[in-house]
């Protein structure tokens, strides 16, 4: 098995000595996203209008579902395989900037699933707004070798343009929904119809050509709509749409508690994680309860649940009730890199730095950051620091021992602590108060969005479960754009989740 990034900093991808090679699977053009260009942020403004305006989500994806249920979709939404007992499948989350990074998972992600029976992509298919003239190079190219079926949940920005691209290439070609009637013009309703966003005419006019690329039967998959459930081998699996805000409406919820009561064990798969960056988000249903009340309650028989939409990788292992659930952030399939070196020390529902894990490390993190803004800001002397010193400013600050296996303490400079500060390095539980200006919150609201990067490592991930009777171990893996890790892809966390 090769290194992690547990084990050595070239585990981690630093100092790759030879680029993979997943740039001969790329198209010649490939149009960069930046998230700090204006006509890109406002072109995904309908998550902002939704927001002031009132967020009409709900409703059109209940008129989506009742027109596949009016195609002959089956009522109860499930999906009934025919896999053995035994079997194993892949999650990967927010794939589709269609560049270096996405293209860059591919190779690992072909080697290591080659026996699975299907992939799940959790959150945002396609970015920056789910065109459907995008899934070309951003779902079918990539994924062309990919022998099985692949299913999938929306994220926000699959919503964008109101789901139209994602129902045509995942749920048999769903024609466009009838317009509603015009609101009136005064109120909210018709503010935010005036601002929203819209398909381009004529957008998907080479889905057809596209769809070519995955047209094998064996890669087939049809689903009943934006949310559905897979019943798989001994398990079942249940994804959910969190549309726009990350919640969902009351009849999704409905169906949600009532496929939940089936005595199988089940996976849950949603576009808004439960547990992340060290808080807890149970995802609020229209009309009351949460989420993760469902997932909690011993009867369902929930045993993990994963989420995408943040970029990055991290586990919390939740005692609930004297069994644990594992929630689990699988979101780095191919867009940009959500920092984790500004989650705080982890101490929460009776979980703590001990059984918390992320990818990449946050001293990689923190590392990585650095020389991107020392690029951006022509500051390169000051603020690039060497993984070694990131990690030990890291440590310093969350008082945690070194993560890496083979590290040794690097000095840790004034200018070391300056830099970590103005990167939103998280700090200690007792030590957030001392700290008063919101550097973490400005941080992430304003740098992180921008930080797509085209040169190694990436710091992505993808996930594989194999499923037993008895168990189901999870694995995560990572893709850093170097050949070594292309070859053999290294194993950055695992854990046993037992079903009985």
């Amino acid at each position: 098995m090769s290194d992690s990034s547990r084990d050595t900093a070239e585990g981690a991808g630093w100092g790759a000595a030879e680029l993979g090679t997943y740039k001969r699977l790329m198209p010649h053009k490939v149009e960069k996203i930046s998230w700090l260009d204006p006509r890109m942020l406002w072109a995904a403004r309908n998550g902002v209008l939704a927001s002031w305006f009132g967020d009409p989500t709900g409703r059109t994806r209940n008129r989506w579902v009742a027109q596949r249920a009016a195609a002959g979709a089956p009522a109860d939404k499930v999906i009934r395989r025919d896999d053995p007992d035994r079997f194993s499948f892949l999650v990967i989350g927010d794939t589709g900037e269609g560049d270096d990074p996405q293209y860059a998972v591919v190779p690992g992600f072909l080697r290591t699933g080659q026996d699975t029976r299907f992939a799940v992509l959790a959150s945002d298919v396609i970015y920056p707004v789910g065109s459907a003239d995008d899934y070309g190079g951003k779902f079918f190219r990539p994924y062309q070798e990919y022998q099985a079926p692949i299913y999938a949940i929306p994220g926000n920005h699959d919503w964008y343009e109101d789901l139209g691209a994602f129902m045509r290439v995942f749920c048999d070609d769903a024609p466009p929904l009838a317009p509603e009637p015009a609101p009136r013009a005064l109120s909210r309703a018709g503010l935010r119809s005036l601002l929203w966003h819209r398909p381009r005419e004529g957008d998907g006019q080479r889905l057809a050509e596209h769809r070519k690329l995955r047209s094998t039967a064996a890669q087939q998959a049809v689903q009943p709509g934006p949310y559905w459930a897979i019943d798989a081998g001994p398990v079942r699996i249940v994804g959910i749409d969190t549309g726009l805000l990350g919640t969902i409406d009351a009849e999704q919820g409905a169906w949600l508690r009532e496929v939940s009561k089936d005595p199988r064990p089940k996976i849950l798969v949603t576009g808004s994680p439960l547990y992340v960056d060290g808080e807890h988000h149970p995802c609020a249903i229209e009309g009351g309860g949460t989420v993760d009340e469902i997932v909690r309650d011993p009867a369902h028989r929930y045993v993990a649940a994963i989420g995408g939409d943040i970029h990055n990788y991290q586990r919390y292992p939740v005692q609930v009730d004297g069994r644990t659930i594992q929630y689990v952030v699988s979101g780095g399939g191919g867009a940009f890199m959500h920092a984790t070196h500004t989650i705080p020390r982890v101490d929460m529902a009776n979980v703590t730095e001990k059984e918390f894990r992320c990818y990449p490390l946050r001293g990689d993190s923190l590392a990585f950051y650095s020389r991107l803004y020392g690029r951006r800001l022509r500051m390169r002397r000051f603020f690039t620091l060497s993984e070694a010193e990131a990690s030990a400013v890291v440590a310093e600050r969350l008082g945690i021992p070194l993560t890496r296996a083979q590290q040794r303490t690097s000095r840790i400079t004034w200018r070391t602590r300056l830099v970590a500060a103005l990167l939103g390095a998280g700090r200690r539980p007792d030590r957030t108060a001392r700290f008063r200006l919101p550097v973490r919150k400005i941080y992430t609201s304003l740098f992180s969005p921008s930080s797509a990067t085209y040169s190694p490592p990436f710091f992505k991930q993808f996930l594989r479960l194999d499923v037993t009777p008895e168990t189901v171990r999870l694995r995560c893996y990572a893709a850093t754009g170097s050949l070594a890790q292309e070859l053999e892809p290294p194993v950055e966390d695992e854990v046993t989740i037992p079903l009985i």
